[in-house]
């Protein structure tokens, strides 16, 4: 399918990535270029602070009006590259995943490098988790009615939390992973084929460079787990014109090959970071609408 066109219309406003800047140059430009942040009255909200191993972790809890006590809850980690993203860049997404879905969302401000480099955002994604699962009658939802999710490098960390859990005995109904970041260690076509289309070569190697993991490493790269057996069903969703596309799609094969529970969507003319632009861009709506539907089968509220 062609470029959606509103796609077309953003790409041509946007200007090229500069990787010679730092990342608290990067990160100032995205917080300036942020728009006013929405609130509907809809949801709670509130910011607190997860228990990690390595001291405190930032995190914001939303909660919908009504519901129950056996709500189910979804532990959500933002994109960024590792580098980049907040509790804010982010708020809009949690917001609609929780107005949608009904469910509770808890997202975690996880370490970013270079300041933090491999593991840390692993490990704090990892703390949140558990910490969740203890406090989860506190964020008003079931303890055995959990999720991890995320979109980007979030999606890596959802998909090796995920791993994590399993191998800890700690259950979850499903892993949410938009277009993931699951391997390091390999460069597929889809690299090659949308390097135009805003995660550039130059960015991607920014991104890397920055995190610095050891890309044979199954933390860093999930597609390279020796076993993905046994891990919660998951959603995957890839974009079309993303160059993640294909690592994406071979984790979603390779979690099917291992019989896990897999539903697969790759959406049509679509970019990488489509999640949070759904106000330029309508058609990505496509991906909040089956994400939410997603947590509602999975928390047995559909």
């Amino acid at each position: 399918m062609p470029l959606d066109p509103d796609v077309a219309a953003l790409l041509a406003q946007m200007p090229a990535f500069d990787p010679n800047r730092t990342p608290a140059a990067v990160r100032a430009e995205g917080e300036r270029r942020r728009p006013p942040a929405r609130h509907d009255g809809t949801l709670s909200t509130r910011d607190l602070v997860v228990a990690g191993a390595d001291g405190a972790i930032g995190a914001r809890h939303y909660l919908p009006s009504g519901g129950s006590a056996d709500r189910g809850l979804l532990i959500y980690f933002h994109g960024g590259g590792f580098v980049l993203g907040d509790l804010e860049s982010h708020d809009a997404v949690c917001r609609a995943l929780a107005s949608g879905s009904q469910a509770a969302v808890l997202a975690v401000d996880y370490r970013l490098a270079p300041e933090h480099p491999f593991p840390c955002g692993v490990d704090d994604a990892w703390a949140a988790l558990r910490w969740a699962r203890d406090h989860a009658g506190e964020l008003g939802a079931d303890p055995a009615n959990l999720a991890v999710g995320g979109d980007s490098a979030g999606g890596n960390l959802a998909a090796v939390t995920a791993l994590r859990a399993r191998d800890a005995g700690l259950a979850l109904r499903l892993q949410l992973l938009v277009y993931p970041g699951t391997d390091f260690s390999a460069r597929r076509p889809s690299l090659a084929e949308n390097a135009g289309y805003v995660l550039t070569p130059e960015a991607m190697e920014w991104f890397e460079r920055h995190y610095s993991p050891d890309p044979t490493d199954w933390r860093a790269s999930p597609l390279l787990a020796p076993d993905l057996a046994g891990v919660a069903p998951a959603v995957v969703l890839t974009c079309e014109y993303d160059p993640l596309r294909d690592e994406g799609n071979a984790f979603a094969e390779r979690l099917r090959d291992a019989g896990v529970a897999v539903e697969h969507v790759q959406v049509p003319g679509m970019i990488h970071g489509a999640l949070n632009l759904t106000e330029l861009i309508p058609a990505a709506g496509v991906l909040l609408e089956t994400s939410c539907r997603a947590l509602q089968a999975a928390f047995g509220q559909a």
